[in-house]
C-alpha cells in the first residue's frame, strides 16, 4: 500500500519487516493501534527469504538424500540417487518461500497494517523519512510521525573477515550461499556455529567434500561441551573434516574456486583447495543510513542498539524500542526470540503488562545431521554461576527408537543438586528439533526432576530417553548404573 505524500501519523511505526518487525506490527494492530510498517525489501526479512525457511527447505532435501543412502546400506532397500536436479530443488524451495511471503503480506493486510516500501532514515525521536524510487503519480518521499512508539527492527547482515570479499560464486556468505550457482564438489566452511554446521551438513549430504574450520576450541561453542563433542563425532563420521581451534591465514581466489591456508590447532599449516569458500562467522546489526543520531540514539562498540529498559526493550530515548538482531546479548539473534520481543514491545506500547523475554528459556537448534537442540544453562555455565549440580546423560541408542534410527546422539540434563530445579536440557541426534518443546516447558516452569518423572513418555519414541534421564535424576530410573 502506498501512502500519500505529506506528513502521515500513526500510533506505531515499525522499521523493518522481518520476524521481529512484522510480529510487532501484527500484535500492535491486533490491540487496536494504528500501525505503519516500513520495509525496503520484502516483508519476512532474512529469516524468510535468505535464512531459516529456505535453508531448512534445502536441509530437508538433504535428509531425503541421506535417507536413501541409509535405506540402501542399512535396510536393504535397493534405491539409489542418480543425481540432484538443482533447478527442481531450487524451484520447490522458492515456492515454499513465496507461499510464506504471501501469507505474511496477507496477515498484515488483514490486520490493517499499512506497509510503506522504501529505505527509512530517522529525522527525530519519532519521525521518519522514507525514500523509494516512486513514480510521477506516487512520489517516492514519505514523512512519517509516530504518536506512541517507534520500533527499530532492521535486522542483521553476514559478517566477513578482512581480505575476504564475497563475490557470490567462489566466496559466499550465508545470505547468498542459497543462491550460488549449482552444487559445488568441494566446500570450505569458515565458522563452526549453527549456520556453519548446517551448511557443512547440507553440502556433505549433496556429495561435496567439506572442510569445516572453527577458531574456537570446539564447534557450536555456545552449546554444552558434550553437545559439541557429539556433533563433532557425528559430522566426522559422515566424512566432514572438522577443524576446531583453527584459523584461516589467507585465501586466494582461483578461476574455479579458492585456495586457502589454514593454521590447525596443532600449529600446522594446511592448504585447502575448494570450489567454494562459505563464510559463516556471524552476523552484524544493520544500522547504516538509519540516522540514529537524529533520534538521539547511539550504538555500542559492536554496533548494537542497547535498550535502557530490557523489560520494555525501550532505549534511552522514550518511545523508541528495539527488537531482533539490533539487540545485543542476552538477546540470541534467533527468529523465535524476535517474535517474542515483538509481542512484548507491542503489548507494552498498548499499555498492557507483558512479561519480559526470558532468554534463558528460549530454545536453540542446529538443523545439521545430527541435529542439536538445547534450552537453559550448560553444565559449565551452571557451575560458573555457583550452582551445585546433578548431571545425567543417556545415549539415544539406549532406547529402541534410537536403535531404529541408528544415528547415535544423547540426552543431557543439568539440575540443581539434590533433586532441585532443572537448569538445562541438551539434545543431539535425529529429529531433536522436534523434541525440545517439552524441555523448554520444563526449564521455563522451574520444574524439578520429580515433577517430570511422574509423566509417562510414549513408547517407542526418542523422547523416552528424555523421560528416562529425569527418572534417574529423581531416583526412579530403570537403567541406573
Amino acid at each position: 500500500m502506498t501512502i500519500d505524500t505529506g506528513v502521515n501519523t500513526s500510533d506505531v511505526i515499525v522499521i523493518g519487516g522481518g520476524t521481529g518487525g512484522y510480529s510487532t506490527a501484527l500484535r500492535a494492530a491486533g490491540l487496536g493501534l494504528d500501525v505503519t510498517l516500513v520495509e525496503r525489501d520484502k516483508v519476512g526479512g532474512t529469516c524468510l527469504h535468505r535464512g531459516c525457511i529456505p535453508s531448512k527447505a534445502m536441509l530437508h532435501a538433504a535428509e531425503l538424500v541421506d535417507g536413501i543412502a541409509e535405506a540402501r546400506e542399512r535396510w536393504g532397500v535397493k534405491a539409489t540417487v542418480d543425481s540432484v536436479d538443482w533447478g527442481a530443488l531450487v524451484a520447490t524451495r522458492d515456492d515454499i518461500v513465496a507461499r510464506n511471503h504471501k501469507g505474511v503480506e496477507a496477515h498484515l493486510a488483514h490486520a490493517g497494517v499499512r506497509v510503506v516500501r522504501g529505505s527509512a532514515r530517522l529525522t527525530g525521536a519519532r519521525t521518519v523519512r522514507v525514500e523509494s524510487a516512486g513514480t510521477e503519480s506516487a512520489p517516492g518521499v514519505h514523512d512519517l510521525t509516530a504518536r506512541r512508539a517507534l520500533v527499530l527492527a532492521t535486522g542483521s547482515r553476514p559478517r566477513s573477515l578482512p581480505g575476504l570479499d564475497p563475490d557470490g560464486r567462489r566466496v559466499v556468505t550465508s545470505d547468498d550461499a542459497l543462491f550460488a550457482p549449482g552444487l559445488p564438489a568441494s566446500v570450505l566452511v569458515l565458522g563452526g556455529g549453527a549456520i556453519g554446521a548446517e551448511y557443512a551438513s547440507f553440502h556433505r549430504s549433496m556429495g561435496a567434500e567439506v572442510t569445516l574450520v572453527e577458531a574456537a576450541d570446539r564447534i557450536v561453542p555456545l552449546e554444552d561441551a558434550d553437545v559439541s563433542r557429539h556433533l563433532t563425532r557425528g559430522l566426522r563420521k559422515r566424512g566432514i573434516d572438522v577443524q576446531a581451534g583453527a584459523r584461516l591465514l589467507d585465501a586466494e581466489p582461483l578461476e574455479n574456486g579458492v585456495r586457502a591456508r589454514v593454521r590447525t590447532a596443532r600449529g600446522e599449516t594446511r592448504t585447502v583447495t575448494a570450489e567454494r569458500l562459505l563464510v559463516a562467522v556471524g552476523r552484524a546489526p544493520v544500522t547504516e543510513g538509519l540516522g540514529l543520531e537524529a533520534a538521539g540514539l547511539t550504538t555500542d562498540e559492536r554496533g548494537f542498539v542497547v535498550p535502557e529498559d530490557w523489560g520494555r526493550l525501550e532505549t534511552a530515548v522514550p518511545g523508541v524500542h528495539v527488537v531482533g538482531d539490533l539487540l545485543p546479548p542476552p538477546s540470541l539473534g534467533l527468529a523465535h526470540a524476535s517474535f517474542a520481543e515483538g509481542l512484548l514491545v507491542a503489548e507494552t506500547v498498548a499499555g498492557l503488562e507483558s512479561p519480559p523475554v526470558d532468554y534463558a528459556t528460549v530454545p536453540r537448534v542446529t538443523y545439521s545431521s545430527p541435529q542439536t537442540a538445547s534450552v537453559g544453562l550448560s553444565e559449565a555455565e551452571a557451575r560458573a554461576r555457583g550452582h551445585e549440580v546433578d548431571v545425567d546423560t543417556m545415549p539415544l541408542t539406549a532406547v529402541a527408537k534410537g536403535m531404529v534410527h541408528g544415528q547415535g546422539g544423547m540426552v543431557k540434563v543439568v539440575a540443581e543438586a539434590g533433586g532441585g530445579q532443572v537448569l538445562g536440557v541438551h539434545l543431539v541426534g535425529p529429529n531433536v528439533s522436534e523434541m525440545i518443546a517439552e524441555s523448554q516447558l520444563i526449564v521455563g516452569w522451574d520444574a524439578e526432576p520429580s515433577d517430570v518423572a511422574r509423566h509417562v513418555h510414549a513408547h517407542p519414541t526418542l523422547s523416552e530417553a528424555v523421560g528416562e534421564v529425569f527418572l534417574t535424576l529423581a531416583g526412579r530410573g530403570l537403567h541406573q548404573q
